[in-house]
């Protein structure tokens, strides 16, 4: 085994239920439908050793992800943790704010591009991180790096935006912002992008050569949260491209990799099991992210 990945979390900001939505989906899922399995805000762990474990991004449920996977959970002593580094590929707050639950003083490594880790670490908040126990490496896009485990790692730009709280801000380098990730070992390889407007050529390139691909499926179509009453904007507004329709991503890759979609938003109906949409995403090849699923390559 090469490889190994675990989705600690499979929806989009909010998770599934999300706390304050009734749309069809939320609906069933409060209901306790067994069609409608809850989903928490997505994240992935990868490990090239089974001991040393990385995790692509930190949601806000993190804590309960660790409680949930054993490959995360202390292993021996009074203070012991498998996590060695959090790699982040933006600045959005669900993928962030897990880290605030890594703050008792346990050795690990912050990875993420310079102007995500000048924002997030600018926030005095984040000051509970000690910088004697977490460290902080600057990642250039483009450029390979080396994670804990062997794998080697490239970070890319992913067309996108920068985070909400952010819009209204003078940004230098908007691209750092929405990234997405490919890791490698033994010539084996994790595709990771949670967020993209579209496909160029050049993501197009990375997916072809991949043996696992996790990719951004917020929504089915790209009004689905206007017509649902559930939002204002469209799903390319946000900086996500829709699964369905013309120029989605449902058709975007075709080859030999596993295709997972995550980062699945509430509204989406490829969450409930059965459904035409649900279907619809299994008979073109792509598997429905859910919390606790793992692979092996």
């Amino acid at each position: 085994m090469t490889l190994r990945a675990i989705v600690l979390g499979a929806a989009a900001g909010g998770g599934f239920p999300q706390w304050n939505c009734r749309c069809a989906g939320c609906q069933l899922s409060w209901a306790g439908d067994p069609r409608a399995r809850p989903r928490t805000q997505a994240s992935i762990a990868v490990s090239g050793n089974d001991a040393d474990w990385i995790l692509l991004n930190a949601s806000p449920d993190l804590t309960s992800q660790i409680h949930k996977n054993r490959a995360l959970q202390p292993r021996e002593g009074t203070r012991d943790s498998p996590i060695s580094a959090v790699v982040l590929t933006g600045a959005e707050i669900d993928q962030v704010t897990g880290l605030l639950s890594l703050r008792e003083r346990q050795d690990f490594t912050v990875y993420g591009p310079e102007r995500v880790l000048e924002t997030i670490f600018a926030n005095t908040l984040f000051s509970a991180l000690n910088p004697e126990s977490v460290k902080r490496e600057t990642v250039i896009l483009e450029k390979p790096f080396s994670l804990p485990g062997g794998i080697e790692a490239c970070m890319f730009s992913s067309p996108g935006k920068v985070p909400l709280y952010l819009e209204n801000a003078q940004i230098d380098r908007p691209e750092e912002f929405n990234t997405g990730l490919e890791l490698t070992k033994d010539g084996r390889s994790i595709l990771f992008v949670p967020g993209a407007a579209s496909v160029p050529p050049a993501m197009q390139a990375r997916a072809g050569r991949a043996d696992l691909i996790f990719f951004d499926g917020t929504l089915f179509t790209d009004d689905e949260m206007i017509r649902m009453g559930a939002g204002s904007k469209t799903g390319r507004r946000m900086g996500h491209m829709p699964i369905s329709g013309e120029g989605g991503s449902l058709s975007a890759f075709n080859g030999h990799a596993k295709r997972v979609y995550l980062h699945i938003n509430n509204t989406n109906p490829i969450l409930i099991d059965g459904s035409p949409e649900n279907r619809a995403v299994k008979a073109a090849g792509w598997e429905v992210g859910f919390d606790a699923m793992e692979f092996s390559l």
